[in-house]
C-alpha cells in the first residue's frame, strides 16, 4: 500500500478488485453469426453506490445512451448491463424500448430500481436488437456474478484483439481504497469520447457530485485524448460507480485526499485509454505527440488533432517515414497561429525541424525512430505556453481491409 503522498501501486481483479463488486458474463448471440462468444456482460455493486458518467458528444446518440443519460439523473445506480454485437443505434423507438427492457430485466434480476440499471452497447448501427434473446438469460447473467472482471472486459469486446483491464490501490486517510476499471475499443476513435465503452468501479466514499467532477476531468486528460481514425462513435461511454466500502472520509473536491483519488483514477482512465490506441484496427505503431509552445491550449489541441487525424501524416508514419513536411503542412491549416519561423519538430528528441527549416540531424537517424513500434515526436510552435498531447497511430493497409465491408 501507498502513503497519500505517493503513488498509487497496480493491482489485479479489474472492475471487481474495489470491494463489494462483483461481475460476469453470458453467452447470448445477440449477432447472429456469432455462435459462441459471450456477448453480455453485468457489474454489480453488491451496496448502494452512487454513479457518474461522460457520454459521446455525437449528435446521433444510440439508444442505451439517452437511457442511462436518463438514469444518471437518479440519486444513485449499482449495476451496468452491457452487450456487444449490435449498438442499437438508429432504432428509432424501438431501439429505444429495448434498451429499457433491458434495464428493466437486470433490475428485476437483481431486486433494484430500473433507475438503478446503467445500459450500454456496441455494436453494428440500425439493426434492432434481439431484446427477448437478451431477457431470457439477463436472470442466468445474475446467478453468475463473482469476481470475474476479465470474463465481463472480453464480453464487451468487438474488434478488440484482447480485454483491457486495470486496477490500482491507494491509501486515503488511512484507509485502502482501490480503483479498477475495463474497456473495449480498437476503431472509430477519436478525441471527445471514441467509439469506446469503459466501466470503472471504486470502492471510495464520494459524492455523486464529486465522482461526476473527477471522472470528467479524468476522461478529459485519457480518453478524450486518443485518436486512431479521427471517427466519433454514436454509444461512446464512461461509467464509474462507487459504493464506499472503503471506510473513507468522504472526499469532497479540493478536499484532503481528493488529489490522492484524482490522480489513481487517472492513472486507471490512462491506462485504458493506451490499450485502446494500441489495439487499434490494423495498427502497427503507438506515437506519442505532444505540442507545445501554442498561443492557447485551444489552439494546441487543433495543431494537435489536426496532425493525428492527417492521413498522409499517418500513411508516413505506417511506412516508417518521418515525413515532417506533411506534419508541417497539418500545422498550417489547423486553424492554429503560428509564425512558421519558430516552429520546432522533433522524433523522441532528435530534431527534424528547427526554425521551419530542415534541422541538421541525419535522415538515417530519424528514420531510425519512426521505425519503432512506438515513438514520440514533439512539435513546437514557439509563440505561447499553450499545450496538448494525443496518443495516436499510423494507417495501415490491414485497417483498410478491416473495414472494407461484408
Amino acid at each position: 500500500m501507498k502513503h497519500e503522498t505517493g503513488e498509487a501501486a497496480a493491482i489485479k481483479g479489474g472492475v471487481t478488485a474495489p470491494a463489494g463488486f462483483v461481475a460476469g458474463s453470458i453467452f447470448c448471440g445477440v449477432k447472429e453469426v456469432n455462435t459462441s462468444k459471450e456477448d453480455m456482460a453485468l457489474i454489480v455493486s453488491e451496496s448502494p453506490a452512487v454513479a457518474a458518467g461522460t457520454f459521446t458528444t455525437n449528435k446521433v446518440k444510440a439508444a442505451p445512451v439517452l437511457v442511462s443519460m436518463a438514469h444518471l439523473r437518479a440519486a444513485g445506480a449499482r449495476a451496468i448491463i452491457a452487450n456487444s454485437g449490435n449498438a442499437n443505434a438508429c432504432t428509432g423507438p424501438k431501439g429505444l424500448e429495448a434498451a429499457r427492457r433491458m434495464s428493466r430485466a437486470t433490475a428485476n434480476a437483481l431486486g433494484l430500481a430500473e433507475r438503478e440499471v446503467l445500459v450500454c452497447s456496441t455494436g453494428r448501427i440500425g439493426v434492432q436488437l434481439p431484446i427477448e434473446k437478451m431477457e431470457a438469460v439477463i436472470g442466468d447473467l445474475a446467478a453468475k456474478l463473482g469476481k470475474r472482471s476479465q470474463d465481463a472486459a472480453k464480453a464487451i469486446m468487438t474488434s478488440d484483439s484482447f480485454p483491457k483491464e486495470t486496477a490500482v490501490e491507494c491509501e486515503i486517510g488511512g484507509k485502502a481504497v482501490r480503483i479498477g476499471g475495463i474497456a473495449k475499443g480498437a476503431g472509430m476513435i477519436d478525441p471527445n469520447m471514441a467509439t469506446m465503452l469503459s466501466f470503472v468501479t471504486t470502492d471510495a466514499m464520494i459524492g455523486k457530485a464529486d465522482l461526476q467532477k473527477a471522472l470528467r476531468a479524468s476522461v478529459a486528460q485519457s480518453f478524450n485524448r486518443i485518436t486512431v481514425d479521427g471517427d466519433m462513435s454514436t454509444n461512446d461511454t464512461v461509467l464509474a460507480l462507487a459504493n464506499g466500502r472503503a471506510g473513507n472520509r468522504a472526499l469532497e473536491w479540493g478536499g484532503p485526499g481528493f488529489a490522492v483519488f484524482q490522480a489513481a483514477l487517472d492513472r486507471v482512465t490512462a491506462a485504458l485509454a493506451r490499450m485502446i490506441v494500441k489495439d487499434g484496427e490494423g495498427v502497427s505503431r503507438f506515437i506519442d505527440l505532444q505540442v507545445t509552445g501554442a498561443r492557447t491550449d485551444r489552439e494546441a489541441r487543433l495543431a494537435a488533432r489536426a496532425i493525428a487525424n492527417s492521413i498522409l501524416v499517418k500513411c508516413a508514419w505506417y511506412g516508417g517515414d518521418p515525413n515532417w513536411g506533411r506534419i508541417m503542412d497539418a500545422v498550417g491549416y489547423s486553424g492554429a497561429r503560428i509564425r512558421e519561423e519558430r516552429i520546432r519538430i522533433a522524433y523522441n528528441g532528435l530534431p527534424a525541424v528547427e526554425g521551419g527549416m530542415p534541422a541538421a540531424t541525419s535522415p538515417a537517424r530519424l528514420r531510425a525512430v519512426a521505425r519503432k513500434k512506438e515513438f514520440t515526436i514533439t512539435v513546437d510552435l514557439g509563440i505561447g505556453s499553450g499545450t496538448h498531447g494525443i496518443w495516436t497511430t499510423d494507417l495501415t493497409t490491414k485497417y483498410v481491409d478491416f473495414n472494407m465491408g461484408e
